[in-house]
């Protein structure tokens, strides 16, 4: 295992892009209200920013990178701005009583930074256990918030750095604020991004689906948004950032991916069906990580009987009954659901299927309830300790995202990453670039956690 962090990044140009109009359109300067979906961002105990990175093969030289790939990527970047201004906008937090809101005006940009690195390409893509900080310099930080005189805070939304291995590959990394969109929505973004890059800008040649604005369509019987909105204020002068931790945080941590193939997702489904139970990939997959999971932490001092919780979003664009949202819906409409049972049942013979029926009875509850009435349910939770759970461990991202379908004339990725997961107990999940059906897990543990780990996933697996 390697357990070096990689300081070999050289900071090439920093730029701000700016919005280009097609055809000579315009947008003109306005404002967008946060629907609760998006204000639920803004009262999680912990504020930090969602980063992710997509590594490609490019056989180049730095001026090739410099006078070829990296204007394409600006000229396509300021065009895809266009049909998503929220990303180009700023996050205006005015004092009380007045609301939250994104606000574009004219002559807004983004923060693009071009670098190079010397390190090992095929290194830093590996699946294997590396540092977590090996990762981070190629995810790009937000401009820092500023405090106007009345009081009201103005943060960017979105950062872009792209990062060149000289004749082996680079790496596009994003950095953005959870409160302008949601996983569907980013990848939205960057899939059009790549479109429009490998068309050259030419729109019209593609079936470019444009995101929609319309905040109508979001119901609140339950006036979700008033009530979000005091617990913010109530607890946003207590809100710890973790924009840039102290890198003791991340002490002794390492970062592995680990994939179930599709033949190993058949075989669980197998072991359930042979339980008269049907799963989805899913549900088989969060079971199976999340059961070596929590025998691999060192808890000792849980007692079996404690509870333990997997915090998990899923999309609402299709669960608000004979309210249609969009699919290109841009924002966040997801809400999280938190299935509990407790260490012993976990870690006990018959572990994967209590934790498969755990999930499963969430993801009922909220068919048949419906996405504001789940949502209703998040809202009453403002940290991980009024869950109830003494184990929390949260699931980013969805293999239905297909972010290895992210092509801008390079090819497919060679690898993608969640980086945010490395500042709390969090899987990631993503589809997989070498197996149609199989999955994708990305986790950060201590070292020691990480090698228990590895050996109950082996083992689990030898197993179907």
């Amino acid at each position: 295992m390697e357990f070096t962090y990689n300081k070999n990044v050289e900071i090439i140009d920093e730029i701000e892009i700016s919005v280009s109009s097609p055809h000579g359109s315009s947008i003109s300067n306005l404002s967008m209200p946060l629907t609760y979906f998006d204000l639920q961002w803004l009262r999680v105990k912990h504020t930090y920013n969602m980063q992710r990175l997509f590594f490609y093969t490019y056989t180049h030289s730095l001026h090739h990178f410099t006078h070829t790939l990296i204007p394409s990527l600006k000229s396509s970047l300021s065009t895809t701005l266009h049909y998503f201004y929220p990303f180009v906008s700023t996050l205006i937090l005015p004092p009380p009583p007045q609301k939250p809101y994104i606000q574009f005006t004219q002559g807004n940009t983004v923060s693009f930074t071009v670098a190079q690195c010397d390190d090992d390409f095929q290194r830093v893509i590996s699946h294997r256990a590396k540092d977590v900080r090996l990762l981070h310099p190629f995810a790009p930080r937000l401009l820092a918030t500023r405090m106007l005189p009345d009081g009201t805070h103005v943060s960017s939304l979105l950062a872009v750095q792209v990062t060149l291995f000289p004749n082996k590959g680079f790496c596009i990394g994003v950095t953005f604020n959870h409160v302008v969109a949601d996983g569907m929505a980013f990848h939205h973004f960057m899939k059009s991004w790549a479109s429009i890059c490998l068309s050259k800008g030419i729109i019209e040649n593609q079936n470019f689906l444009r995101p929609s604005f319309d905040r109508t369509c979001i119901e609140d019987p339950y006036e979700l948004e008033s009530r979000t909105l005091k617990q913010w204020r109530n607890l946003s002068s207590n809100n710890e950032s973790l924009e840039n931790p102290a890198d003791n945080i991340y002490k002794d941590k390492v970062r592995s991916t680990f994939v179930l193939k599709s033949i190993h997702i058949e075989r669980l489904k197998q072991y359930f069906s042979n339980n008269k139970l049907q799963y989805s990939s899913f549900v088989v997959t969060c079971s199976f990580a999340w059961t070596c999971l929590i025998k691999s932490l060192r808890n000792s001092e849980v007692s079996d009987d404690q509870l333990c919780c997997l915090c998990f979003v899923a999309d609402c664009r299709n669960r608000f009954g004979q309210v249609s949202v969009s699919k290109t819906y841009f924002g966040n409409c997801i809400t999280a659901v938190f299935p509990m049972i407790t260490k012993k049942e976990l870690t006990g013979h018959d572990g994967l299927i209590f934790a498969a029926k755990s999930i499963v009875n969430c993801i009922k509850g909220l068919e048949t309830n419906g996405a504001s009435r789940e949502m209703d349910k998040w809202v009453t939770i403002t940290d991980e300790q009024s869950c109830g759970s003494s184990i929390f461990i949260t699931v980013a991202g969805s293999p239905k995202l297909d972010a290895y379908k992210t092509d801008f004339g390079w090819g497919c990725p060679k690898k993608t990453e969640v980086i945010h997961i490395d500042l709390s107990s969090t899987i990631s999940l993503s589809d997989c670039k070498d197996d149609q059906g199989g999955i994708e897990i990305g986790l950060v543990l201590k070292k020691g956690e990480m090698d228990v780990f590895t050996q109950h996933f082996e083992h689990g697996l030898k197993l179907l």
